[in-house]
């Protein structure tokens, strides 16, 4: 998404790509300010506003898989279902660090184990999560990919 179409990021999303880098940021400021040569701070505030853009594109496509997710899912989840998805949803881009164990869907859901469990394999049955690992070391994760994919071959067949 860009402002106002004129191929330029948002500021808020030039904001958050300094805040996440801040380390980065001020040292470059910094070492910029100590002489009259600019040339290395354009070169890196250009690749910050290059990655500004890149967030906005993959939030937006975020925020498009999600709603195609909840469109697809609607009236197939329980309450612990919703209440899992929005907690991982809730977690944005970054997603729900290291995946979704069936202890953190206790957590979230007050479930019992076997309900866990049960409520996570539906989940990837229905293609809401993927599953990595096995045993003790099984993480769920958002199943957005397939959300992204089908709008992009959507737009290459348009």
């Amino acid at each position: 998404m860009q402002a106002g179409g004129s191929g330029q990021p948002t500021p808020i999303a030039l904001t958050y790509t300094i805040q996440h880098k801040r380390r980065d940021y001020y040292p470059a400021l910094e070492l910029n300010n100590k002489n009259q040569e600019i040339t290395d701070w354009q070169l890196y505030f250009e690749n910050t506003i290059l990655e500004a853009q890149d967030t906005t594109m993959k939030r937006v496509e975020f925020y498009l898989a999600k709603a195609k997710l909840y469109e697809k899912m609607k009236g197939l989840l329980n309450a612990h279902q919703e209440k899992a998805i929005a907690r991982m949803f809730h977690e944005g881009l970054d997603g729900f660090e290291g995946g979704m164990s069936a202890d953190d869907h206790i957590t979230i859901t007050s479930a019992s184990r076997t309900t866990a469990r049960r409520d996570l394999q539906e989940l990837v049955a229905k293609g809401a999560l993927t599953r990595t690992g096995a045993l003790r070391h099984t993480c769920y994760h958002l199943g957005l990919a397939q959300w992204h994919s089908a709008r992009n071959v959507h737009e290459q067949n348009g």
